[in-house]
């Protein structure tokens, strides 16, 4: 009898052909397993609202991962392990106990350069058009395994509670927030985004999770206009002042009564001496509370994105801060916050002294102690910690662990601080220079 004939009978060629069509569906489920796990979601939200269905249907499967991954490779395991036990059966009947080990290497093979390699590398080069386009057959899939996949999931969760792993089937949601940071710092770190762009864009992530406590102007720097003055007095006051808003205080600074604009201000002294050839000596009459608006005070807990939206909804941009006993603690504007995303706002009225630090020949920044964290890491792309202090003096006397004397050095956080000047127990200037 004719070895050759028997072993390349009808039933070798049938083999070989369920072989390569299960490779070519082990292809497929790879594939699409790659495409929709590194497909953007906002890229293919982009496609659905032009009008994809399939881009919706890929939407809709990776809503849930877990099960979408578990149908996959259910699949892909069932179609890769009946390939390899047609190939050992036919090897074996072909070649002897020898077959065995052949089919192992051609398996292997065939496994990893056609149903691994080969469509995993194009499902990353064309993510979202391979997933829309294998959405349909997947979602089939995805039903059609749902109960061996739910009975499979609830085994490994059991599994992964009896070790002490947290499950958080909704730990995704919070996860675009850190994809879309990391996307901006790798972008930064390839050149494909600016600086200012990745700053703006985190800025505005940020709202959510910083206070007014955090960027506030201390009552310290308030400029106040006290109501027992003169109207000359307080006249000249607004005239000097770089702000536009004053509040004003009685009998102590902090007695905050009202808010001045200064353009209310100039109308009302404008019309009390009655015009360009009016009586200047009408000002004597003048009373500034009767152009004063009440004083709108907020908790220094409150997050800034909140803060904006009462900003814009009570159509005001200045606000006093004030802690959990009632006593003022500082200001904001909605200035203060659109810099939190935009970065300094500066005109013709602010001072020279609030420009960004520049550093001298030897790489040191002279920088004043009232400046916050943020602000000195945005202007010099630095990443001190600003959990435990808002300003640099802060984190300074927080990691001394005491009130610095003037010419003490500090090293900490791989950069040298240096006290330049005190005033009081509040350092008022200091000289950093990263190490």
């Amino acid at each position: 009898m004719d070895t050759s004939s028997t072993v390349l009978d009808s039933a070798f060629w049938i083999t070989c052909g369920a072989i390569v069509l299960l490779l070519v569906v082990s292809a497929f489920f790879s594939g699409s397993e790659t495409a929709l796990t590194a497909a953007s979601r906002s890229k293919l939200r982009h496609r659905a609202d032009k009008g994809s269905r399939g881009a919706q249907r890929a939407l809709k499967i990776t809503e849930d991962n877990e099960r979408l991954i578990g149908s996959v490779l259910l699949g892909n395991n069932l179609v890769n392990i009946l390939a390899a036990s047609l190939a050992t059966a036919m090897f074996t009947r072909t070649f002897g106990e020898s077959g065995v080990a052949l089919a192992t290497l051609v398996m292997t093979l065939l496994v990893l350069v056609f149903a691994e390699v080969l469509p995993k590398t194009y499902a990353i080069i064309n993510a979202e058009s391979a997933a829309a386009a294998v959405s349909r057959p997947i979602a089939i899939t995805v039903t059609l395994f749902s109960p061996i996949v739910s009975a499979v999931r609830a085994v490994v969760r059991g599994l992964l509670r009896l070790i002490g792993v947290p499950i958080d089937p909704d730990s995704h949601m919070l996860a675009v927030r850190e994809e879309i940071a990391g996307a901006m710092q790798l972008g930064l770190s390839e050149g494909t985004v600016e600086r200012e762009d990745r700053d703006r864009i985190l800025g505005a992530l940020d709202l959510g999770d910083r206070t007014v406590e955090e960027i506030m102007l201390h009552r310290s720097n308030i400029e106040t206009i006290n109501v027992s003055d003169d109207p000359d007095t307080i006249m000249t006051q607004c005239l000097s002042s770089p702000h536009t808003r004053l509040p004003m205080y009685k009998d102590e600074p902090e007695n905050i009564i009202g808010v001045v604009h200064a353009k209310d201000l100039l109308r009302s002294m404008y019309k009390l001496i009655g015009g360009p050839d009016g009586d200047i000596t009408a000002l004597s009459r003048f009373k500034i509370t009767d152009v004063a608006k009440s004083p709108y005070f907020v908790p220094e807990t409150t997050a800034l994105d909140d803060q904006m939206r009462q900003f814009l909804r009570m159509r005001t941009h200045f606000a006093l801060v004030v802690d959990e006993y009632g006593s003022l603690q500082g200001l904001i504007t909605l200035e203060d916050i659109l810099e939190e995303i935009v970065g300094e706002i500066t005109d013709e009225f602010d001072l020279d002294d609030e420009a960004r630090p520049m550093p001298s020949e030897d790489g040191q920044y002279l920088v004043d102690g009232t400046m916050t964290i943020r602000d000195l890491n945005r202007s010099n792309d630095w990443s001190l910690p600003d959990d435990e202090a808002n300003t640099i003096a802060g984190l300074m006397i927080h990691e001394a662990q005491m009130i610095p004397e003037v010419g003490q050095v500090f090293s900490f956080h791989n950069f040298r601080f240096e006290v330049v000047s005190r005033e009081g127990n509040q350092i008022t200037a200091l000289r950093i220079r990263a190490l």
